[in-house]
């Protein structure tokens, strides 16, 4: 009843609207006739003409269609696009935008490998998952619920640390640092079982090093572990041994050391066990830790080798030696192995009844460092004697590295292994780059031909690599002699010619970025062992690259 009352109080309302509406427009024609002209019935012929008119064409134009609820609009379509929900669960084999934000967060806090988040869940996510779920105490199962997920997202969130009771594949690599570290006394204490021989290490390693003693390895201490400023707990610069003695021997008969064995660990002896170390895929810190020692005296031990391209101390002392005997001038002795030092060490061997083949090996530094040495029968020609391209500042040097545009081989027995080690490279940022026949294509060939492999923490080759390994395993498989560093280490390696502009790299480059390294692999691309995607890849150099450069390093000329 109240509802058909407000109908007709609506249409008397609408009905007296349109009256007055009408009577206005009326009005106005009316206005714009003339009374003298048109009669009465013409006045009202006009006016029925006239309302039709505004019945029929005017009324829809100025007064909108009216329903009981008002004034009937246009009806507009709005289009909402419709998000991807997140699953209840992310798990191995998920992709999801979420998965890149839950990568990231695990990175920052140190559970995961530094690298471009992607939105796929693999194993090194879920590896990273059950290590922070580990740490805090929470079902370690990898499966990222709530619960977990609101752990790693809180800004409360706890950065890695490994501490007693733990263990896991994270422990294992700590405590074999500990081990070449002389930290921990046995290799069977290498368990992956975070116990009190392990915490004692840890504690002994932080006093020595004047750090906080806790007994945990949080991230102070892991980056530590693998830093050149590491303090060992054995054998190292000034003590004096048989064990010593022994070692010297050997590095001795391998080439590496210049001087005679005398057991006292002397700064030769610390620049041969660097140069082992380089050469036979230790880690390169010029202490004789149990690791390093294993490798001296195995049979698969590879001897020194110094050839083209080459820097740092020891191509000093091999250039002294040289001129010492009359085969090379006093003013080319500058730690770059260039085609005068060549030339001179083929002089030298052409002489004492080796083969001339330019290197310097295990018998030639024997042969160099002995007692029967034969001098050169004369001055060094001309073109020994004229400087240029065994000079080691980089003014001097050819662009590719060696002079003349001379190339390396590809190959070479393990006596020509050759190149400056990690921790004993002379310094500088410009230094010379290694020039080979198809230098850059093979680099890349033979990173594209290790595509898929998976991504394992530690890992060198040949089927598997972090991403430090995956570099050191491809440069040394073209014959780019190129010690295991880590990332961090790739920062200032000395060797090559440094890149400082992203927008400079080409292909072949070594790409560095906060703790990741990859291959460039032209055309805006990068090869490279991604823990994110859990394998090796070939994606493109994207914005995270470039928000996160740090230098390139170009190996080939």
């Amino acid at each position: 009843m109240r509802l058909n009352q407000k109908y007709r109080r609506f249409a008397a309302l609408s009905g007296l609207a349109a009256a007055a509406l009408l009577s206005g427009l009326l009005a106005v024609g009316c206005q714009k006739q003339d009374p003298a002209a048109a009669s009465p019935a013409a006045i009202q012929g006009e006016t029925a003409e006239t309302t039709a008119e505004i019945v029929v064409t005017t009324a829809p134009e100025t007064i909108p269609p009216l329903s009981p609820r008002g004034q009937i609009l246009p009806e507009i379509q709005v289009t909402v696009p419709e998000a991807v929900p997140m699953p209840e669960y992310l798990r191995v084999g998920e992709e999801h935008p979420a998965v890149a934000q839950l990568q990231q967060r695990l990175m920052d806090l140190g559970f995961m490998d530094p690298d471009e988040p992607t939105q796929y869940f693999g194993t090194q996510t879920e590896r990273a998952v059950k290590i922070f779920q580990r740490q805090n105490e929470l079902a370690q199962d990898g499966i990222v619920g709530g619960s977990t997920y609101e752990a790693i997202m809180s800004p409360d969130a706890k950065y890695y640390a490994a501490q007693k009771g733990d263990s896991g594949d994270d422990i294992t690599r700590i405590q074999s640092r500990l081990y070449q570290l002389g930290y921990l006394a046995a290799e069977d204490q290498v368990s992956g079982n975070f116990g009190d021989m392990t915490e004692a290490a840890v504690l002994k390693l932080q006093e020595v090093n004047g750090l906080s003693k806790d007994g945990k390895v949080g991230q102070q201490t892991l980056n530590l572990l693998y830093s050149d400023e590491i303090k060992a707990n054995f054998l190292a610069l000034g003590e004096k041994s048989d064990v010593v003695l022994a070692s010297q021997q050997r590095l001795k008969a391998l080439g590496y050391l210049f001087s005679e064995p005398d057991g006292t660990y002397g700064q030769d002896t610390v620049e041969a066990v660097k140069q082992f170390q380089a050469r036979n895929d230790q880690v390169v810190d010029g202490y004789l830790g149990p690791g390093t020692r294993v490798a001296l005296n195995s049979s698969d031990a590879k001897p020194m080798g110094l050839r083209l391209g080459d820097e740092g101390t020891s191509v000093s002392k091999v250039q002294n030696l040289l001129s010492k005997y009359g085969y090379l001038n006093s003013g080319n002795v500058t730690g770059y192995y260039g085609e005068v030092t060549e030339n001179a060490v083929k002089s030298f061997q052409r002489e004492n009844g080796l083969s001339d083949d330019g290197t310097t090996g295990a018998m030639t530094m024997a042969k160099l460092t002995g007692d029967e040495v034969r001098r050169a029968p004369s001055r060094p020609s001309s073109s020994q004697s004229s400087g240029g391209s065994s000079g080691g500042s980089s003014s001097s040097r050819p662009a590719g590295g060696t002079s003349g545009g001379s190339s390396r081989p590809a190959g070479g027995s393990s006596n020509q292994n050759g190149g400056s080690s990690g921790g004993s490279s002379s310094g500088g940022s410009a230094a010379g780059t290694v020039q080979m026949a198809g230098g850059v294509g093979a680099l890349i060939a033979t990173a594209q031909s290790k595509l898929g492999c998976p991504y394992v923490w530690g890992a060198k080759g040949p089927n598997a690599f972090d991403c430090s390994g995956f570099v050191y395993w491809c440069l040394n498989q073209v014959g780019v002699r190129q010690s295991y560093i880590t990332s961090s280490g790739w920062r200032n390696v000395g060797r090559y010619t440094r890149i400082n502009n992203f927008s400079d790299i080409q292909a072949g480059d070594i790409v560095v970025v906060s703790g990741h390294v990859g291959i460039a692999a032209g055309g805006g691309t990068v090869i490279d062992a991604s823990s994110s995607n859990g394998r090796v890849i070939h994606h493109a150099l994207s914005s995270w690259w470039a928000n996160n450069f740090i230098c390139a390093w170009r190996i080939f000329g």
